[in-house]
């Protein structure tokens, strides 16, 4: 992967749209918000502003991660789903291609995660100091010398899912902060939000907005 920004330019793909919320589709290679420095200026939330002038950040993904996001499109809805995500009240969905196949078939990972200040953005486990983590994780399929998982965080730390894969010794293939070798020789990190569901801000009804992986 290069180190030059160069963000995929698709038009913008709506998943669901009412008078509160907006799902779309991310892209992997496009940040969720302007990075620093005008070259990284052009991301999901300028995008999306750019066609519903109102929409609000409620959340976002690693721009290397494609999948459902959320914003709001009012400051109530924006409240609202801001006190889910913070409850643990949405439930988020991923599949991701792994490098090697895990011995078990489901299990939960709870490490603890902190910055590792001296290569950050990149996370570690840390058992002393590390913020709790919780990720069930399940094979849906064997893939030659690589697997394909569905992964639920209970939590949302940063680079959860990809340091608790590398933690099994299963990363995510086409990593370019966990992977190593073979496992990162792929054109895109291989991990897609597939499955969102919240309660809608306006009368609180359940929601289920999924889309299935590129990969």
């Amino acid at each position: 992967m290069s180190d030059i920004y160069a963000p995929p330019q698709a038009p913008l793909v709506v998943l669901h749209e009412d008078a509160e919320v907006l799902l779309v589709d991310k892209p992997a290679g496009l940040l969720s918000v302007p990075g620093k420095g005008p070259e990284l200026a052009d991301c999901l939330l300028n995008r999306v502003q750019a066609a519903f002038p109102d929409a609000l950040l409620v959340h976002r993904l690693d721009r290397d991660t494609s999948g459902v996001m959320i914003f709001a499109l009012t400051p109530h809805a924006q409240r609202h789903l801001g006190l889910q995500f913070e409850k643990r009240m949405t439930r988020k969905t991923y599949v991701a291609r792994v490098w090697g196949v895990p011995e078990e078939k489901t299990g939960t990972v709870d490490l603890p995660l902190i910055v590792d200040w001296p290569n950050r953005p990149r996370q570690m486990v840390d058992h002393a100091n590390g913020k709790p983590a919780q990720t069930d994780w399940r094979v849906l399929k064997n893939e030659g010398n690589t697997s394909r998982v569905r992964l639920h965080p209970k939590t949302g730390r940063s680079h959860q899912l990809r340091v608790h894969m590398l933690a099994l010794g299963h990363p995510i293939l086409g990593d370019p902060f966990y992977a190593t070798g073979p496992a990162r020789a792929f054109p895109r990190l291989m991990l897609h939000s597939e499955e969102l569901r919240f309660k809608h801000p306006q009368g609180g009804r359940s929601m289920k907005i999924r889309t299935p992986a590129p990969f």
